[in-house]
């Protein structure tokens, strides 16, 4: 998708972040409401590119798309000839990047931290990579976590994987072991 005509108020760099998060859904069922809805941006700083068509918000980024909730150090958003997004977004040693976003037609959230987020909008994934993280939430309710060096979410297939640290070992006191607490999901009243 390329962008023939901005508006008056929004500039090259700021619908290409836009498109991005239009594409940023973390699953199949994700809040579907969520596309209309319009996007806020904030961070200290931006550098666009056009010639290579990226775009950088640096500093507290804080995005924020209906349910969606993304924060983080660095946002990097990029397009590909044929128009598709992607995007990489970096925390820091003390703040790991966040998404967030609500399932559809649930009172379910699904989260999750990485010092590094990356979305691949030809192949619809987010990968969260190093200590990270993946949750679901049951309302206000934790009810599954998962912990990894590297954690793979298929947007299309509703799939993820979870890799531990092939050399066993991800700093001086954590274990580079796959972790997992999956809750029974509550059986309807009777």
């Amino acid at each position: 998708m390329k962008i023939h005509s901005p508006s008056t108020f929004l500039t090259a760099p700021v619908l290409l972040g836009l498109l991005l998060l239009h594409a940023l859904p973390l699953t199949a069922h994700a809040e579907s409401a969520d596309r209309g809805k319009p996007m806020a941006i904030e961070a200290d700083a931006l550098r666009y590119d056009d010639l290579h068509q990226i775009s950088v918000f640096t500093g507290n980024v804080v995005l924020t798309k209906g349910t969606i909730q993304i924060r983080g150090s660095r946002l990097e958003v990029r397009q590909d000839p044929d128009g598709y997004q992607f995007g990489r977004i970096t925390g820091t040693p003390d703040q790991l990047a966040f998404f967030r976003q609500k399932r559809e037609g649930q009172d379910e959230f699904i989260e999750g931290e990485g010092e590094l987020l990356n979305y691949d909008g030809r192949a619809d994934t987010v990968t969260f990579t190093n200590h990270a993280q993946l949750r679901r939430y049951r309302g206000t309710v934790l009810a599954d976590q998962i912990s990894g060096a590297l954690i793979v979410y298929d947007n299309l297939s509703d799939k993820f994987r979870v890799d531990g640290s092939p050399t066993g070992v991800v700093s001086g006191t954590t274990t580079g072991r796959v972790k997992a607490v999956l809750t029974p999901k509550p059986e309807a009243a009777q």
